[in-house]
């Protein structure tokens, strides 16, 4: 029986993430499980980009991309039932970051949405193929 579902979104592809969204809200809503949503902002402070930007950066960026998470994850599934979700917005590498969340909350699913392989994603892998393949729990593919 699943506890915990972990959706994994881009808010900044709202439209195609409702998708993701909506079917880890119907299979959370299936096991009783509680619905953890997760989005990633990528870590600057890691490269040489990172030398330009302020930690003040890093924050607006985070508080801007939980105020996007909210209102995606609003639209998409409805207000009262986003009262129930657990939001969670980690700064790093998008795979990394996914299977961490998972590990910490006891995910017991992970659903996350993957895009139409470009041929750079058949040599270095697209998250949503990271994910799968380093999990410790199931991990359901929405296209």
């Amino acid at each position: 029986m699943t506890q915990t579902v972990l959706c994994a979104i881009d808010i900044n592809r709202g439209d195609e993430e409702a998708a993701v969204l909506q079917q880890a809200k119907k299979m959370a809503d299936a096991d009783g499980a509680r619905l953890d949503v997760i989005t990633v902002v990528p870590d600057f402070g890691a490269s040489v980009v990172g030398a330009y930007f302020k930690d003040h950066d890093v924050k607006t960026a985070r508080d801007s991309a939980s105020a996007a998470m909210n209102a995606l994850v609003t639209k998409v599934i409805g207000e009262e039932a986003n009262k129930g979700v657990r939001h969670i917005v980690a700064i790093g590498n998008v795979y990394e970051e996914v299977l961490k969340a998972a590990k910490l909350s006891g995910a017991d699913l992970i659903v996350i949405g993957a895009h139409r392989p470009d041929f750079k994603d058949y040599l270095l892998g697209p998250n949503a193929a990271r994910v799968v393949r380093h999990s410790t729990c199931s991990v359901y593919v929405v296209r």
